[in-house]
């Protein structure tokens, strides 16, 4: 199960993360500009974990109890009060279950939130999961424990497509509920009214807290290429419809790009970040051109 849970995330992949030297800097200070952590450390009451004694650290934090078992010098960590608190919220309605390949884009938003996490955490930023279809179905509440990831990476494993979206609704109840300022990264294929779940996004800017929106799409979606007449089923309410695609392509390609548009255009004059990816590209490369773009913007 252990191995599972960290099917995300590759060797290969954090070896790239730590090549671009990007963790500490991006993730704090290019995700949310004004929020820093904290200066001090050891304030908090709950133990993270142990770090070798390093020449200038100051004595007093040595752990004597660990010394008198190995004979070697560790620095007591405490997870550190921060200012930063990011919460990750995932879709997972029956919507997000439609893949027209190898991936849905429910495992490729579990696979975007996995990685998020596990930089912010490395970071020490204290990072929370909420998953949601047309109600909220689980939370877990912002840590910075490394050993936290393993409760993340179950609580995504086992997210299935299911239910309908009501993600305005789940928006508005979240951000009732958040009171101290942070990150919020809502991961979702957006298919619900436009309108309706940019009033969720700026209930949270208008509460203090940076906003990034990942807009998950299937090729499909985007480009309509199918090539024979096919009956479309809506995942969530089950209404059918036979179609000639090649009929309707242009308008349609027309129609959705018109919505995307105007979800960008409109999440830009909130201030909220937009970012479309589809479940194509590999999602260690669309987080990797992410970070890159945020670094170009410091």
């Amino acid at each position: 199960m252990a191995e599972k849970k960290r099917q995300y995330l590759s060797e290969e992949f954090i070896a790239q993360l730590d090549k671009f030297n990007l963790r500490a800097r991006l993730i704090v200070e290019g995700f949310i500009t004004g929020l820093h952590k904290s200066p001090y450390h050891g304030f908090s009451v709950e133990f993270s974990d142990h770090r070798q004694y390093n020449p200038g650290d100051p004595i007093g934090k040595v752990d004597w109890k660990v010394y008198a078992k190995t004979d070697r010098y560790y620095i007591k960590r405490y997870e550190e009060e921060t200012n930063l608190k990011s919460y990750i919220i995932v879709d997972h309605s029956a919507s997000m279950g439609y893949s027209s390949g190898k991936t849905t884009k429910l495992e490729y938003a579990k696979a975007f939130a996995s990685a998020l996490a596990y930089l912010m955490i490395t970071q020490q930023d204290a990072v929370g999961l909420l998953s949601y279809t047309d109600k909220i179905t689980g939370y877990v509440p912002p840590r910075s424990m490394r050993s936290y990831l393993n409760v993340i990476f179950k609580e995504l494993y086992h997210l299935k497509s299911e239910e309908t979206t009501q993600t305005a609704k789940v928006l508005h109840s979240l951000a009732d509920r958040i009171k101290k300022r942070g990150l919020i990264i809502l991961i979702s294929d957006i298919i619900d009214d436009p309108d309706e779940i940019l009033q969720g996004l700026q209930h949270f800017r208008h509460a203090g807290h940076e906003v990034i929106l990942f807009h998950i799409q299937d090729k499909q979606e985007v480009e309509f290429e199918f090539k024979r007449e096919t009956e479309f089923v809506d995942a969530e309410t089950g209404e059918k419809i036979v179609v000639s695609p090649w009929q309707i392509r242009n308008e349609y390609k027309k129609v959705y790009k018109d919505n995307v548009e105007y979800l960008q255009r409109k999440c830009y004059e909130s201030r909220i970040e937009y970012n479309p990816i589809t479940t194509e590209t590999p999602f260690e490369q669309n987080l990797l051109n992410y970070l890159i773009k945020r670094s170009k913007l410091m």
